[in-house]
C-alpha cells in the first residue's frame, strides 16, 4: 500500500506506457470530443495536423488509467481537489507511444486533518520520439500511516 509518507520531493516515476489505437481515439472522440479532426480521416487531412489526431481529454484519460494500474490502485488514495493546469504541446497520432512520466512536486499533511495528506504532481506524456506531448499539474490526497 502507498501511503502519503511514500511520496518526496523530487521523486519521478515511470507509471507506464501504451500504444494509441486509431479505433479507440475515433471512438472516444464521437462521444466526447466529437471535431472533424478527431473523428473524420478526410476532415483531418485538411487541416493543419493532417490526419486524425487523439483529443487532448483522451489523453488525460489514457494516462489516468495508468495511474489507476501503476499507482493509485494501490495507494491510500482519498481522490483529488483538482488538476491545476493541463497543456497539450504537441498532436498525439494513432500508433504513437505514450510513456507516462510521474513528478513529485510538493507533499504537504493536512493541518486539519492528520490522517491525510496532499500531493502536487507533475504528470508528463512522452511520444516515441522523446517528445512531451501532455503536462499536467495537480493535487491527489493520501490517507497516512496510522
Amino acid at each position: 500500500m502507498i501511503y502519503f509518507e511514500d511520496f518526496k520531493v523530487g521523486d519521478k516515476t515511470i507509471l507506464g506506457t501504451i500504444t494509441v489505437d486509431k479505433a479507440e481515439v475515433i471512438e472516444f472522440a464521437k462521444r466526447y470530443d466529437p471535431q472533424p479532426f478527431h473523428i473524420d480521416e478526410a476532415a483531418a487531412e485538411k487541416t493543419m495536423f493532417g490526419g486524425i489526431i487523439a483529443s487532448g481529454w483522451h489523453t488525460c484519460a489514457m494516462g489516468m488509467r495508468i495511474l489507476v494500474d501503476s499507482s493509485l490502485g494501490q495507494a491510500a488514495s482519498l481522490g483529488s481537489p483538482g488538476v491545476d493546469e493541463i497543456r497539450w504541446l504537441k498532436p498525439v497520432r494513432p500508433g504513437d507511444v505514450l510513456t507516462y512520466h510521474r513528478t513529485v512536486l510538493e507533499v504537504k499533511p493536512s493541518q486539519s486533518k492528520p490522517d491525510r495528506g496532499a500531493v502536487n504532481s507533475l504528470t508528463e506524456a512522452v511520444n516515441q520520439h522523446g517528445e512531451v506531448v501532455m503536462t499536467m499539474k495537480g493535487w491527489g490526497l493520501f490517507g497516512r500511516r496510522l
